[in-house]
């Protein structure tokens, strides 16, 4: 994902929904080349929407998102071992139905792009990648596989894609599908009808940090129009809003995911990013597994780390942070208010040194020092039980 600030221009993209969220009201920006709705004033916007996210459930437009599907080509299994030389997780672990988190790394280790993997068969994938990214990647993976007996399919245009975020978004979804709903596990998917539309493509993912699920519809207009309307009609008993760009970013910097250009990027490496998890040095060759083990021996330089601030101001993107004595030690990836938590955090970059929780930073605000302090991540993780929330925090 990228950036929400730059100003509309006449040759942004646009979504099958553009129309509604004018209509709504919504005010829309240049996101990643997209006109896309950032806050719905009417509603109460970006607090009132990452509010009813956290407590209920709200809806995104997400249809500007990417989707690379790779499928088997002459014979079976090249479609898997090009996956697996493309991206970071090990994906002959899924099952048919489950997905990943992952990522397509060059071959310094740093990030292409992160993406969600999702295995529709035996030797069939679809690469879920990231709006302002699309191109870039569609490209990097075909010139990646030109080797491997598979197929590759660009039907990023294909879908409409919503995102039905928060504790009461399976209720809402109950409404709206003939799916079994309650075999589907977090990070798993399934078909079914939706709206009356067959065979569609329902996963339990998302970007906020809580329970959810994202739906696939056609993208043609008439299509997405109705379907966003009787989202929003089974949703009203359960208090459903719109959401916008703005609360998507605020949710899911409570819950550490990472944003393309800020937490990752084209210089920044797994290790350093803090996503070793997601990476299986063990599953055999793939892009970047050299650099990534030459830069585990060298050590790590810098590590990304949650900062909650002291001193009032507000840690935004790319603010300096500093030591009490000393100069520059690094730089704020992500910042923002946290509604949940009803405090300024932020993501950044510093020495291994000064990452241990508790370590005061100082982040340049306008010239002047403003006192934070490290603190663990995630800075929310939803409860088990999904009846109220709840602020949890773990190392």
């Amino acid at each position: 994902m990228e950036s929400v600030n730059s100003p509309i221009a006449s040759e942004l993209r646009k979504t099958a929904l553009n129309a509604v969220h004018r209509r709504l009201g919504a005010k829309m920006v240049n996101f990643g080349g997209w006109d896309m709705p950032v806050e719905y004033p009417s509603t109460g916007g970006l607090v009132a929407e990452h509010k009813a996210v956290r407590s209920s459930v709200g809806v995104f437009d997400v249809s500007h998102m990417g989707d690379i599907r790779v499928r088997t080509g002459r014979t079976p299994g090249g479609a898997l071992t090009a996956v697996q030389h493309l991206s970071m997780n090990d994906a002959s672990k899924l099952a048919i139905g489950q997905a990943h988190y992952s990522a397509l790394l060059y071959p310094t280790g740093t990030f292409v792009d992160d993406v969600i993997v999702h295995r529709l068969g035996d030797d069939d994938f679809l690469l879920v990648i990231n709006a302002g990214t699309r191109e870039k990647d569609i490209r990097w993976v075909r010139e990646n596989v030109k080797g491997f007996d598979c197929v590759v399919e660009d039907l990023s245009d294909a879908y409409t894609q919503l995102a039905i975020q928060g504790p009461r978004a399976i209720d809402v979804m109950r409404k709206l599908t003939d799916a079994n709903l309650d075999g589907v596990k977090n990070y798993w998917f399934t078909h079914g009808s939706v709206c009356g539309l067959k065979d569609i493509l329902i996963a339990r993912t998302g970007y906020t940090g809580e329970d959810g699920f994202e739906i696939y519809v056609p993208s043609d207009k008439a299509t997405s129009e109705e379907v966003w309307t009787r989202v929003m009609d089974a949703g009203r008993e359960f208090g459903l809003i719109p959401c916008g760009l703005g609360a998507r970013n605020t949710l899911r910097l409570e819950a550490k995911m990472a944003l393309y250009g800020h937490e990752i990027s084209d210089t920044i490496n797994v290790w350093e990013a803090g996503l070793d998890r997601y990476c299986k040095m063990d599953k055999g060759e793939f892009i970047g597994r050299e650099a990534l083990e030459r830069a585990k021996a060298a050590g790590l330089k810098r590590t990304l780390v949650g900062l909650e601030m002291i001193d009032r101001g507000i840690a935004r993107d790319e603010y300096c942070c500093c030591s009490e004595a000393d100069g520059a030690i690094g730089v704020i990836t992500s910042g923002s208010p946290s509604p949940t938590l009803g405090k300024n955090i932020a993501l950044a970059y510093v020495p291994p040194s000064m990452s241990v929780v508790g370590t005061p930073i100082y982040v340049e605000i306008r010239g002047q020092k403003y006192k934070a302090q490290v603190v663990p991540t995630p800075f929310y993780k939803r409860p088990k039980m999904a009846t109220a929330t709840q602020v949890v925090k773990t190392a």
